[in-house]
Formats: structure tokens, C-alpha cells, sequence
């Protein structure tokens, strides 16, 4: 099931050279990791409620084309690969402009964190379903955890 949603950008997005300043396409991916997360019943008060919540270890952005004052673009979510337990994901995020260009890739590879422990923890059982319903990519593959 693709999950994508398409955003207004706003002044504050743009740099001197009139493009999308290079932070501003990872704070969309963060967003719609957040807005994938609370859609399959894992919303930051949940996250709350189990003391948890989502770290990145890596995030990687390839810019392909520019995103330039005034445009709408899309930013959609799909899963790269899970842990057996949830544990950890690797997520790919692709950014397109208002003329359905790709113009960026993010990757990030997380996990979730206990607030208090300052520790990687499993999450609750919610997260199995979060994750199953999630577009894979291509080259999607279960993280192993064996050290």
C-alpha cells in the first residue's frame, strides 16, 4: 500500500538560491514518517504510553532535481527492511515536485529507543502491523540482529 502525502512548502523551506535549502527534504521525511507511524495506530501519545520513541542511526539524502519556491510536492514512505522484532527499519523516503519529477531519495535506518533507559528496546506488538502494511522497495530485506 503506497503512503505518500503531498505538501504546501513554505517560505522558510527556500535558500538564497530561490531552491529547497538541503534540511528541508529530511524535516518532510521526518514528518511523514511520524504521519505513517500515527495512521497505523502508533501516534506520539503511544509512543508516550510505552515510553518510546524512534531514533536514526543513518539518514542519507540523494538530490536529484530541483524544488523551487511555490511548488507542492509529494513525499511517500516504503520500507527497506525490518528486524524480526521490529527493532529496527530501514526506511526510503523519494520526494517528487509539483510536475511528479523525482527529485530527492532519503534513506534512514532507525530504531526505537526506551526514554528512560536510554536504551534500544523491542517495541510493542502494534509495530508488527505498522510495518506489514507497508510498501516494500525492491530491494527490501530483513535486518538481521546478530552480532
Amino acid at each position: 500500500m503506497t503512503f505518500q502525502v503531498t505538501f504546501p512548502t513554505k517560505w522558510s523551506d527556500f535558500d538564497p538560491n530561490r531552491h529547497m535549502r538541503h534540511t528541508a527534504y529530511n524535516e518532510y521525511a521526518a514528518e511523514i514518517r511520524v504521519r505513517y507511524f500515527a495512521e497505523h495506530n502508533f501516534s506520539i501519545a503511544v509512543f508516550t504510553k510505552h515510553n518510546l520513541g524512534p531514533i536514526l542511526f543513518t539518514e542519507e539524502t540523494s538530490f536529484r532535481k530541483e524544488i523551487h519556491i511555490g511548488e507542492n510536492i509529494t513525499v511517500n514512505l516504503k520500507l527497506q527492511g525490518v528486524s524480526e522484532n521490529n527493532e529496527r527499519w530501514k526506511i526510503v523516503h523519494e520526494v517528487f515536485n509539483e510536475a511528479g519529477k523525482l527529485s530527492a531519495i532519503i534513506k534512514v535506518y532507525g530504531a526505537w529507543i526506551d526514554l528512560t533507559k536510554r536504551k534500544l528496546c523491542i517495541p510493542p506488538i502494534e509495530t508488527k502491523e505498522m510495518f506489514d502494511f507497508a510498501e516494500r522497495t525492491a530491494d527490501f530485506e530483513a535486518i538481521s540482529l546478530k552480532k
